[in-house]
């Protein structure tokens, strides 16, 4: 299967955040890619992966980035796929600076963010963007959030009985 979405970051030490994105997607049986695309150290390679993500078949890019967090939006800046941001805390400024970063696109050069360190949301909400023209991928996220409410209701049970959550 063609990758459709493409998860990217700009060091191996985003890995750990963002490899989150890739869980859920599997979990949802939609197809990714996944790369070290580095705004500041590789600014050729993110170039051509930005020009080249929609010829390739991608539809929604999450790309996560700490610090300066220039990548989401540089890749905005070159492509009109949706991109997703996910600050990252890669500092001591604890992620507060890369959501700054990434939430203070000027107009015209949207980039959806997600919470500091939830690469999880931005695996779903790229998910998201795929299901309102994929029938099915919308089963699938129907099935995802009844799990969540299951697993809430079963805590919910065992607590009542005493089991602990």
């Amino acid at each position: 299967m063609n990758p459709r979405v493409g998860i990217i970051m700009g060091s191996d030490s985003d890995l750990p955040v963002m490899r989150a994105a890739a869980t859920v997607l599997e979990e949802l049986a939609v197809a990714y890619e996944i790369d070290i695309v580095s705004a500041h150290r590789t600014p050729d390679r993110l170039y051509a992966y930005a020009r080249e993500a929609e010829e390739r078949g991608l539809r929604v890019i999450v790309a996560g980035a700490g610090g300066a967090a220039h990548l989401p939006g540089m890749v905005a800046s070159l492509c009109v796929l949706p991109v997703i941001g996910v600050p990252i805390s890669a500092t001591s400024l604890a992620g507060e600076d890369a959501l700054l970063s990434i939430v203070q696109m000027p107009a015209g050069i949207p980039v959806a963010t997600v919470a500091i360190d939830n690469a999880t949301n931005g695996g779903l909400l790229a998910a998201q963007v795929l299901a309102s023209a994929d029938e099915d991928l919308r089963r699938r996220l129907h099935r995802y959030r009844d799990g969540l409410r299951d697993r809430v209701l079963g805590k919910a049970e065992r607590l009542r009985r005493g089991d602990g959550a």
